[in-house]
């Protein structure tokens, strides 16, 4: 028995409501079971109860036995002294305010709704399943589950810009650098995203506005930064580099003391640290006063515009220091600017929306829906349970699902957990 269902009983009266008693034998009348709070304090806020022919207005606390109230101390925080009612599976102790007032308990265990109970069982009772409702996830209505997944979005947006709030307060309230650290994290992808993150912010901003309009520069400094200049090499560019980047240390006093290890292993060549570094310095030659350039966009193509760069000539030849190889020109693919959107541009003009005061929910809507559904391990297995991607803001919604509902058998927070539940 989890509480999260006693919450979803209560919420949704899945009892026997015609006549209530608290385990005292007091009547209840049940008129508004309350707001459900999912932070911390009492789980329902301004409920209506009649108890004992008495009026009440206050809050309501849940859990599976009465004596889970002492458990967690409730009896000595003042957010629960407004409690007017406990709500139990199972009563097994009084209990009682600071005051030393009693509090009224009413218990569940023999007043639920048998098809509530076989609902609940159903979907919890059966292990070793990539989901708990994998057997009914495609008889969910569509409406639901895309206007689930509409807002699972943006729930996720919430989530990364609290992560953005954060490094906007550390960056002294500039954009662009928190705008650089993201941009670096995306371009290393999922291999190399926290050491190209450790990378960006080993370097302030400022020399990166002095030094973006040489390429010879800005690359040597990224370069060097990630340690990739560090061994002597007998390659004509290398030693350039190598000579730009150990003056632009010792000028602008750059450390290297937490910069993370770049990997190669596993990649394929396209994906290189060093073809990803060389383009994502050739966005900011490309590209002064970037912030501004990708507040200003609107569509999916004015980033694609933004973003499409190659190497400098170098790479064009080179996937690394030592071995040459075809001319080739290595083009950011719009695969690639496509996650570039979703996980850093979508995500920054969200936050800038919420701090500026400009609402862009309805272009960022409409950019999401521009994009293509994304192709990963939980897209895929969502997939084979039913069709259901139109777009990336679907996939973006069932990432949303999986990590932070399904991960942690949150059913009954869920619009497809709830559904299922209610038709029983």
């Amino acid at each position: 028995m989890q509480e999260d269902f006693l919450h979803y009983l209560w919420k949704y009266k899945k009892f026997d409501d015609s006549a209530l008693q608290t385990v005292k034998g007091e009547a209840i009348q049940l008129i508004q079971v309350g707001r459900h709070n999912f932070n911390s304090g009492p789980d329902f806020f301004n409920a209506q109860l009649n108890i004992d022919h008495q009026l009440w207005a206050g809050n309501v606390e849940i859990h599976i036995k009465a004596s889970d109230w002492y458990v967690h101390h409730h009896e000595i925080d003042p957010a629960y002294d407004n409690v007017i009612l406990h709500v139990v599976w199972e009563h097994d102790v009084d209990i009682f305010r600071k005051d030393n007032s009693e509090i009224p308990t009413l218990e569940l265990k023999d007043i639920v709704s048998k098809s509530a109970l076989k609902g609940y069982r159903q979907l919890f009772s059966k292990t070793q399943r990539w989901i708990n409702c994998e057997d009914d996830f495609s008889l969910i209505d569509d409406f639901i589950l895309q206007n689930w997944l509409e807002r699972l979005f943006f729930e996720r947006l919430e989530r990364k810009s609290n992560d953005i709030e954060l490094l906007l307060q550390a960056s002294k309230q500039d954009w662009e650098a928190v705008l650089f650290k993201l941009l670096a994290k995306n371009f290393g992808l999922k291999v190399n995203g926290d050491a190209f993150f450790s990378l960006a912010s080993s370097i302030d901003f400022s020399i990166i506005r002095k030094i973006q309009t040489k390429e010879e520069y800005l690359e040597s400094v990224l370069f060097g930064q990630s340690g990739l200049l560090e061994p002597d090499e007998e390659d004509e560019y290398y030693i350039a580099m190598q000579k730009d980047y150990r003056f632009l240390k010792q000028k602008f006093g750059l450390s290297q003391h937490h910069v993370a290890p770049l990997q190669f292993f596993r990649l394929r060549p396209p994906n290189f640290p060093t073809i990803r570094l060389s383009q994502l310095a050739q966005v900011y030659v490309k590209n002064q006063n970037l912030f501004s350039k990708i507040i200003e966009a609107r569509t999916a193509q004015d980033y694609y515009d933004l973003f499409t760069v190659t190497t400098s000539k170098y790479w064009e030849t080179h996937y690394t220091f030592k071995k040459s190889t075809k001319k080739l020109h290595k083009t950011t693919t719009r695969n690639f600017i496509d996650l570039l959107i979703i996980n850093t541009i979508i995500p920054v003009k969200f936050s800038y929306s919420k701090i500026s005061g400009k609402n862009y929910n309805e272009d960022l809507m409409q950019l999401i829906n521009e994009l293509n559904p994304e192709q990963n391990s939980i897209v895929k297995k969502f997939e084979s349970l039913r069709p259901i991607s139109k777009s990336a803001l679907q996939t973006q919604g069932l990432i949303q699902l999986k990590n932070e509902y399904c991960n942690y058998k949150k059913c009954l927070q869920c619009a497809v957990g709830n559904t299922i539940l209610n038709r029983f």
